[in-house]
């Protein structure tokens, strides 16, 4: 699997599926699948069985995976969906910049 360039806590854009179009941050990443769960994206209803934790079950809402190449990266500074390059800085670490403005995503 390919190296994903969307982190936790990204800003992205949706590109294709149910959802396209909508802006939200990433909850999580998955790079060994290539997948996000991306907030109140691909909203899908799960049954739940009764436990201790939750006597009654019933049917609840979660946000589920979506594949990372449906989303693209929201640039902070000029707020466009962007791909990203990844350069080095003085120190020798490695900084996302945007593909578009040319300016560090990461600080």
């Amino acid at each position: 699997m390919a190296k994903m360039n969307i982190k936790k806590g990204d800003k992205v854009k949706v590109l294709a599926g149910k959802d396209k179009g909508k802006e939200a941050s990433v909850l999580r990443a998955y790079p060994e699948t290539g997948r996000v769960i991306v907030e109140r994206v691909n909203v899908v209803k799960k049954a739940l069985r009764p436990t201790q934790k939750n006597p009654q079950g019933g049917i609840s809402t979660i946000e589920a995976p979506i594949h990372v190449s449906n989303v693209a990266l929201v640039c902070p500074s000029c707020k466009e969906a962007t791909r990203i390059s990844i350069q080095r800085n003085e120190e020798n670490r490695k900084i996302r910049f945007c593909k578009k403005c040319n300016r560090p995503i990461d600080k």
